[in-house]
């Protein structure tokens, strides 16, 4: 999101903020909010977790940002602590509602494909067929193709070997083209 002429880098502003410069927390925050809210918001399915979680993230920043030796993209490091909260905040929602008995009372909201397909147009079915994979395969399709992320930042993200990343992309693609083509779609992966 950087790059223009005179405008200070990503990591600049990183190693601004590891000095206590609150300005340029603000200039990160301004710069990666809505990429961090719309990553944890595709990963919780709640506007408020999201919300919340993308406030944290840059909270985490503060703290982290003297740490920070610059290994990979800003914002690759911002989505990988995005992650690691989300996930954080899942586990413990469903503990929390495992404690408290509502297990039996979470809706089963799944489609089938063919339903699914029937509601929407061919974009928003493949949206839908992206968020039925499993978490590990919705993780690389939405980090590469929503978030445009590389393999290897995929990898940096995730904390997993690029092969891994490689793997669950070919799988996830298989996936989606065959629940496109059980659909009536006459492409796979467009």
């Amino acid at each position: 999101m950087s790059g223009g002429a005179g405008e200070t880098s990503d990591a600049e502003l990183v190693a601004r903020v590891g000095r206590g410069d609150r300005a340029a927390l603000r200039l990160l925050f301004m710069r990666h909010h809505t990429r961090v809210y719309r990553f944890v918001m595709r990963q919780t399915g709640s506007e408020t977790m999201a919300d919340d979680i993308a406030n944290e993230v840059f909270l985490e920043v503060w703290r982290q940002a003297p740490r920070f030796e610059g290994r990979s993209q800003v914002s690759t490091w911002l989505l990988g602590i995005a992650r690691f909260k989300a996930l954080s905040a899942l586990r413990k929602r469903s503990e929390d509602a495992l404690e408290d008995g509502q297990a039996e009372a979470l809706a089963d909201t799944a489609d089938t494909p063919e339903v699914m397909a029937m509601k929407d147009d061919k974009a928003a079915a493949l949206r839908r067929f992206v968020d039925a994979l499993s978490d590990e395969h919705r993780e690389v399709v939405d980090l590469a193709y929503y978030h445009g992320k590389s393999v290897t930042e995929i990898g940096e993200i995730l904390a997993v070997p690029v092969a891994t990343v490689k793997t669950r992309m070919f799988y996830a693609r298989k996936k989606l083209g065959e629940a496109l083509k059980a659909s009536g779609y006459d492409r796979g992966w467009p």
